[in-house]
């Protein structure tokens, strides 16, 4: 038997509904316009002034002839460094609180616990943290070990949080399917989930690095600001972030203003080049797995 329903109670529910889809997408177009409003006025000062020369020349000082090549170097070394410590802390984490760990355990609460104050925790106070036990305590100095390590622990709750969604998302018959046929659980998770949550992993790698590429304040309180490219791990940097910090310090002339933007469209770009790859890279494995 129909339910009789009141056309004013109809129209009403579909006025709101019409509220709300207007709402959502006012919402969605007000993050797209500030989005596209701060990468123009960013590319639109900066872009004329990125050069080949500005982008492989040497940093001297400001008023001469100046270029981030050793920032982009001292960039490359602490994504590749603080991703080396903390993706695999972080992949194998997800990986017992997904596969080994027993549902409600405590060690699952405290891991879960760890994990959600790590990721609150303001970016100012891993820098005290690393500046205070690995630089000083340690021994490391001002180094690229030193920022690394600080940034690992900064980035580790995304790790882990991105990698056990994706392991979750992995279906349930792909782990009976393992164990009918006899393979061992190490086995099943090496060959069968983990090539399916890949997508997800590669997705928190590459959101992890746009992550280090962004900080400041905590490279700039344990990894230095010397302007020189890093033989090893152990002597100081200056990453493009902490570049731009100090250009943002000095700006009394035009040329510090063009510098300043130029170092400003390079990070843009590379950030949108990381969300860009992200997408693409997910997509083409989602399609083969």
């Amino acid at each position: 038997m129909s339910q009789y329903i009141d056309p004013k109670t109809s129209l009403a529910r579909q006025r709101k509904d019409k509220l709300l889809y207007k709402a959502v997408w006012g919402a969605a177009a007000i993050t797209i316009l500030f989005l596209l409003w701060v990468v123009w006025h960013i590319l639109s000062n900066g872009l004329s002034h990125v050069s080949w020369e500005f982008i492989t020349g040497a940093y001297t000082r400001i008023g001469e002839a100046s270029g981030i090549w050793a920032m982009i170097v001292s960039t490359i070394y602490m994504v590749l460094l603080s991703l080396a410590f903390a993706a695999p802390i972080g992949i194998m984490t997800a990986i017992y609180l997904t596969e080994y760990a027993k549902l409600g355990s405590k060690m699952v609460q405290v891991i879960r616990f760890c994990t959600e104050s790590l990721a609150g925790i303001p970016s100012i106070v891993y820098g005290l943290f690393g500046m205070t036990f690995f630089v000083t305590t340690l021994g490391l100095g001002f180094s690229i070990l030193s920022g690394a390590l600080t940034l690992a622990m900064l980035i580790l709750p995304v790790i882990i949080r991105t990698t056990e969604e994706a392991l979750i998302a992995v279906s349930m018959s792909y782990r009976e399917g393992g164990y009918a046929l006899g393979c061992s659980k190490i086995y099943t998770i090496w060959r069968l989930i983990l090539p399916s949550a890949l997508p997800g992993i590669v997705t928190s790698i590459i959101l992890s690095t746009g992550r280090v590429i962004g900080e400041s304040a905590p490279v700039f309180l344990t990894a230095g600001m010397v302007t020189q490219i890093p033989e090893s791990v152990l002597e100081s940097g200056r990453t493009l972030t902490v570049h731009l910090y100090k250009l943002t310090q000095e700006l009394f002339t035009q040329y510090e203003w063009d510098q300043a933007y130029a170092t400003a469209t390079v990070l843009i770009v590379l950030i949108l080049f990381l969300n860009l790859a992200t997408k693409v890279i997910a997509t083409k494995l989602n399609k083969s797995a």
